[in-house]
């Protein structure tokens, strides 16, 4: 019953880590387009309430940066501790979680 429960933790935990890393990455791609975006709307000229509102936006997203970066921080030292226990070692779950883990990088 325990290897069924930490089998399952391990799928868990290895679903947050895959997804905080990709919502991580579309935040950071969302200020990069987002500045470029608003650089063109500068040049063209657009409505400075336009400007200001897409400015806005762009800075949700930068406050976000650090905070997935947090929750994906905690999520991959959750997904260590249960990658300490090796009686899962041979189960495809276990080899799943050791790929994405090698595959996310806290810089």
């Amino acid at each position: 019953m325990a290897a069924v429960d930490s089998k399952r933790q391990l799928k868990i935990k290895t679903g947050v880590v895959k997804r905080l890393n990709k919502e991580l990455e579309m935040y950071k791609q969302e200020v990069v387009d987002g500045e470029a975006k608003c650089e063109k709307m500068k040049e063209d000229k657009k409505d400075a309430y336009d400007i200001k509102k897409f400015i806005e936006c762009i800075n949700e997203s930068k406050a976000m940066v650090p905070d997935t970066r947090n929750r994906l921080r905690k999520a991959v030292e959750d997904l260590d501790i249960l990658l300490e226990d090796d009686s899962l070692s041979g189960e495809a779950e276990f080899k799943a979680a050791q790929e994405i883990r090698d595959l996310v990088s806290m810089d």
